[in-house]
């Protein structure tokens, strides 16, 4: 996969629930998208002020069509480079490059699959269920957020999956509490193999320490879409660096962008999210005098 930066058109700009969604024309991106990827979009226009893009996850994908290639991405607004996106409409110019990142690993075989999914940091995981039924799998969701307007794609994953847990933290939809409070008996009740998420890194964290004592402490594998600050995208900026345990059992400081944002979830140092750990590769060059 080559990533191109093109000058795509904007198509739409619906809400959705709590969340925004945004379709761009972006034929040489969308041809190329695999799911678990994200796109990097220019914001504020040719006169703006804001250098830095915004990463998005892709959300869909539609390779043909009478627009050609359109991508699609859900975002909310947080400040003034995601506040100016909204003020776009139809046949606006747009700046995008894409695909970006590493997708999600898929199985060789037909598996039986849990996606779970934190607010609107499940989008990338409905593309994703599209891939795995086709390839045979099974596919449950785990859907959660802090209230019932913040949760994502819920019609969507139950036309989609075999099951779909709701959770909400005010108990207003679903279950009262988190995903990972009723991911072990989804596991256990689906035979699941192995567990997709994405989300706030806290929900990851708890997410894969449940799926590393699934089946009696036997663990199955689980990957995570991290949601690291991403700028440029390209791993110039440094900005979305994350302490892994590399190949060599080594620990190291990679790019978000570029190594992820998917990752086995065995990989991630959750212990020391947000440091550089002193037995970090390179740990020692980095420290202040």
């Amino acid at each position: 996969m080559t990533p191109v930066q093109l000058k795509g058109e904007v198509l739409s700009v619906k809400q959705v629930g709590a969340y925004l969604s945004m379709t761009v024309v972006a034929s040489g991106i969308a041809d190329q998208a695999k799911p678990g990827q994200f796109v990097a979009v220019a914001v504020g226009g040719d006169d703006g002020a804001l250098l830095l893009r915004r990463a998005f996850s892709i959300h869909k994908v539609a390779s043909r069509g009478v627009f050609g290639g359109t991508v699609e991405f859900i975002f909310a607004v947080h400040g003034k480079g995601t506040a100016w996106l909204p003020r776009q409409r139809a046949h606006d110019p747009i700046d995008v490059v894409g695909p970006l990142g590493r997708p999600f690993a898929l199985p060789k075989d037909p598996a039986h699959c849990v996606l779970v999914g934190g607010g609107y940091g499940a989008a990338p995981l409905f593309m994703l269920a599209d891939v795995l039924r086709a390839r045979g799998c099974r596919v449950d969701f785990v859907l959660g957020a802090a209230s019932a307007d913040r949760l994502f794609g819920a019609l969507d994953a139950k036309r989609m999956a075999a099951s779909v847990a709701f959770t909400t933290d005010d108990g207003s939809y679903g279950d009262r509490g988190r995903v990972s409070d009723v991911l072990p008996a989804v596991i256990d009740r689906v035979r699941a193999d192995v567990v997709y998420a994405c989300g706030p890194m806290p929900m990851l964290e708890a997410v894969y320490a449940v799926a590393s004592d699934a089946y009696g402490g036997a663990g199955i594998p689980v990957q995570v879409a991290v949601e690291e600050s991403m700028a440029c995208g390209v791993g110039v900026c440094m900005t979305c660096v994350l302490t892994v345990i590399d190949e060599d059992g080594q620990t190291r400081m990679t790019r978000s962008c570029v190594d992820g944002p998917v990752f086995a979830g065995d990989r991630v140092r959750w212990d020391v999210l947000g440091t550089v750990p002193t037995d970090a590769v390179g740990a020692a060059a980095m420290k202040v005098h």
